[in-house]
């Protein structure tokens, strides 16, 4: 499962989607026409606003980018001052690109609930007071599990005069947070207000892998201080047009170790093996294909790394995964066996040594084309089927490095 930060504006959509309430927010960027928004959504000139970047960083009230209580001219010089501004997180720099612009909610009590996944079950988290404080207050927040086909969350919350809103509440979120395949979800504050909740702000985390069930229609932003490259965005928009999974992440352009992983799963192992052997600094990327991408696919992902790896100091290639499921091996080496053909007499410039490992389905096959592309072309190519376990090819890899 690979949990992804979202906007705090996408949650909220979501949120007022499976909970009814009517969702008086705005997202705002660069590109946005400020009469044609007041246009579509009139409340923004009728009441007070909140304003504040929507880019998955926190504290942004004790960093001075939070406007409450504004007026709509007032919201639009706070984002135009600070639009395309470097601001500092932490010890995280990056540019401002997108605000949340929403409805200001006048109230007195602010509750804090969250709902995280665990290895067995999931864990729901409570405090009768919220806010930007909640972490100095952490002794005050109540925990309750929901073990995995138990009946349910079963709430044994404290008397207080909202006790049975809150209740409600809590209990169809947390339905919200399932049905959705939320990974982490973290409602501070919320609020009532004439015996409604009211969310004031929320943190976002969703699983992945359920993009395929359609649920929801997410853009997931870059981490914060981090924009994607050109490349990067390539595999992207690739992704976003496939059944496929086509993941990438440049760590290090001038790493001399470079991946092409099947399989969420084993690029997370491929990359732990290379930082426990010691290479960490030498690892140049992290992604991966699966889902059976077409031979296309699968073509324009390893085109996209072989050509950044030649670009660079790149000298180890992996190409690399578990035992497949139901994505047909063969197939998907013929696509990577198409760029690396294409990119040979650089690979063989450069002196780069690729090392293969695969299973199922149509495995032989696949290998076979491998050890056929290495004699053809005069790559060195090491080939590993399922009789060597997965991170094999990795300390024989690094031995060329050492």
């Amino acid at each position: 499962m690979a949990q992804r930060a979202i906007r705090e504006y996408d949650g909220k959509r979501i949120l007022s989607r499976d909970l009814g309430f009517q969702l008086k927010a705005v997202l705002v960027d660069a590109s946005t026409d400020w009469k044609e928004l007041e246009k579509e959504n009139k409340w923004l000139s009728s009441s007070k606003l909140v304003v504040k970047p929507d880019q998955c960083i926190g504290k942004r009230g004790k960093n001075n980018l939070l406007l409450l209580n504004a007026s709509l001219e007032e919201a639009k010089k706070f984002v135009t001052e600070r639009l395309g501004k470097k601001v500092t997180i932490g010890s995280v720099s990056g540019a401002l690109t997108h605000f949340l612009v929403e409805q200001f909610v006048p109230h007195k009590t602010e509750y804090y609930v969250a709902f995280k996944t665990d290895y067995d079950k999931d864990v729901v988290l409570f405090s009768l007071e919220g806010g930007v404080d909640i972490e100095e207050h952490w002794e005050k927040v109540r925990s309750y599990d929901v073990p995995i086909l138990s009946e349910g969350l079963k709430l044994d919350l404290p008397d207080f005069p909202e006790k049975k809103k809150v209740t409600e509440f809590i209990l169809k979120a947390y339905k919200c947070f399932v049905d959705n395949d939320f990974a982490f979800l973290e409602l501070n504050p919320f609020t009532i207000v004439d015996g409604e909740a009211v969310i004031l702000g929320s943190v976002a985390r969703l699983d992945d892998t359920a993009t395929f069930k359609g649920t929801w229609e997410i853009d997931f932003p870059a981490p914060f201080g981090r924009e994607l490259t050109k490349e990067e965005a390539y595999i992207k928009s690739l992704d976003e047009k496939t059944g496929a999974s086509l993941k990438l992440t440049i760590l290090n352009p001038k790493g001399k170790v470079w991946t092409l992983v099947a399989g969420g799963g084993a690029s997370v192992i491929y990359a732990d093996t290379i930082v426990d052997l010691g290479f960490g600094n030498e690892m140049a990327n992290y992604g991966e294909y699966s889902g059976n991408p077409s031979d296309e696919e699968t073509y324009e992902y390893a085109k996209t790394v072989l050509d950044l790896m030649t670009r660079g100091e790149g000298k180890i290639l992996l190409i690399g995964g578990g035992i497949a499921n139901f994505t047909d091996v063969a197939k998907t080496f013929k696509g990577i066996i198409q760029a690396l053909t294409e990119f040979a007499p650089k690979l063989k410039e450069k002196g780069v040594k690729i090392f293969v490992r695969r299973g199922w389905p149509n495995y032989e096959k696949g290998l076979e084309l491998m050890r056929q592309l290495g004699k053809k072309t005069g790559l060195p190519i090491e080939v590993y089927g399922p009789e060597a376990h997965m991170t094999k090819i990795v300390p024989l890899a690094l031995k060329e490095l050492r």
